[in-house]
């Protein structure tokens, strides 16, 4: 089977029609699913992407609470008590008559003057923390939409290769069909025909399993866009390869400035350095001050009563804790060690997959010329072996040989041509774009 004939099935126009159709309606089971709506509808109901997002919103609460370390603590209480007219005074023995009903308002305040720096320090540490927890995100959703476009690739593979294995069944009825009609008049075996038929049974053994596998590859791409069944998705504009927009330096380039893999490692080492100097500031002291306002009446009015208020700055430092600062500024500063270590491991790490997904590239599409050689030299070999056959001079044995080889080829051929497209997909995933 040729590349244009797996191009040009009616199956695939079908597909192509379907596709075309905008938005992204709540999918059905059996729906047919463009790339760019599967992609979007993968990071809906994706809960590892959910989860990430959940990540940065909990970071920015965390840097929302750094920032109010900047404020003063403000509180308000108010109380009352109401007693009875007579009771027992323990003070003098006796019964009293008098009113005894109390009411109370405060406001009071507090505020951390100075803590050896250490609301700095983790205002630092919070900004890198969320820069973090993006990043994770960024490559979270990168994730996504490559195993998104892998599923979706997967089943595109599936449908051609049940293709491929239907005309392997075709060709094995037509060599059945021939090999008895030979047996009729007498230029042929039954051993011919035996071997034919097994020949045939296996090749629907083989488009059973295909078809199994088509429907899981389906199954799969459906759960990953949030359907409870299959989706047949539809075939893109354009599966050829082609140049890359951009040249290996450039990618390269690239890949290391927007890498989420980069960008987190950076974050990671920033937050160490504050975490470091978190620790150091215990060996500073702390200062703070608080005041009050307090009101206390016995009538039930605002008018009248006792007011007071207070005001006091205090100051403490811990001379010695067993040691606890010491450990914790020496844990610190092996976290920063590894934390650079890691940094730059990244991105070393960068440049080795840009590096593999490029190579990768380079030889799927030398694969595919390959492959669509092979297929040319197979349809020709077995056309050949036919007319042998024909006027025989070849026994059936080398018909089937021929017709094995051309299905491993055109199979080897799809094969090719989707590991192009997700090695592609692979290499767009670590550059953070479509090249």
């Amino acid at each position: 089977m040729k590349h244009h004939r797996l191009r040009r099935t009616p199956g695939f126009g079908l597909l192509l029609l379907i596709g075309s159709a905008p938005g992204m309606a709540a999918q059905q089971p059996g729906d047919t699913l463009s790339m760019d709506t599967a992609l979007e509808l993968a990071l809906v109901f994706s809960p590892q992407f959910a989860q990430s997002q959940a990540s940065v919103n909990n970071a920015g609460g965390t840097r929302l609470r750094a920032w109010g370390s900047f404020l003063p603590n403000v509180s308000v209480g108010s109380g009352a008590s109401v007693q009875s007219q007579d009771r027992f005074d323990p003070n003098t023995q006796r019964v009293v008559t008098g009113s005894s009903d109390f009411y109370s308002a405060s406001l009071n305040t507090n505020y951390q003057i100075f803590q050896g720096g250490r609301k700095f320090h983790e205002l630092d540490r919070t900004e890198s923390a969320v820069i973090e927890a993006e990043a994770l995100m960024r490559s979270q959703r990168f994730g996504v939409l490559l195993q998104t476009r892998t599923l979706f690739l997967n089943a595109l593979r599936q449908y051609e290769l049940v293709q491929v294995a239907e005309a392997s069944v075709a060709r094995a009825e037509e060599s059945l069909a021939i090999t008895r009609a030979r047996v009729v008049v007498g230029t042929g075996t039954r051993s011919d025909s035996l071997r034919t038929r097994l020949e045939l049974a296996n090749a629907r053994q083989s488009l059973l399993q295909t078809r199994n596998q088509l429907r899981a590859a389906r199954f799969a791409l459906g759960r990953q866009v949030g359907v409870d069944g299959p989706v047949v998705p539809a075939l893109p504009d354009n599966l050829d390869p082609a140049p890359l927009a951009l040249g290996e330096a450039e990618i390269v380039a690239l890949a290391e400035s927007v890498s989420p893999a980069v960008r987190a490692a950076e974050a990671s080492a920033a937050i160490a350095r504050a975490s470091l100097s978190n620790a150091r500031s215990s060996y500073l002291p702390n200062l703070s001050v608080s005041s009050g306002y307090n009101w206390a009446n016995q009538d039930r009015s605002f008018n009248g009563g006792n007011t007071s208020w207070n005001f006091r700055i205090s100051g403490s430092y811990q001379l010695f804790d067993g040691f606890q600062r010491e450990q914790t500024v020496n844990q610190a500063s092996e976290s920063r060690r590894v934390a650079r270590l890691t940094e730059e491991d990244a991105r070393r790490g960068v440049r080795q997959d840009v590096d593999a997904a490029l190579r990768t590239l380079e030889t799927q599409e030398q694969a595919i010329a390959i492959a669509a050689e092979a297929v040319l030299v197979a349809e020709e070999d077995l056309r050949l072996i036919r007319e042998r056959y024909d006027v025989q001079m070849a026994n059936i044995l080398d018909v089937i040989t021929s017709q094995v080889a051309l299905d491993e080829a055109e199979a080897n051929l799809v094969s090719a041509r989707y590991d192009y497209v997700v090695a592609k997909a692979e290499l767009e995933s670590i550059v953070g774009r479509e090249l």
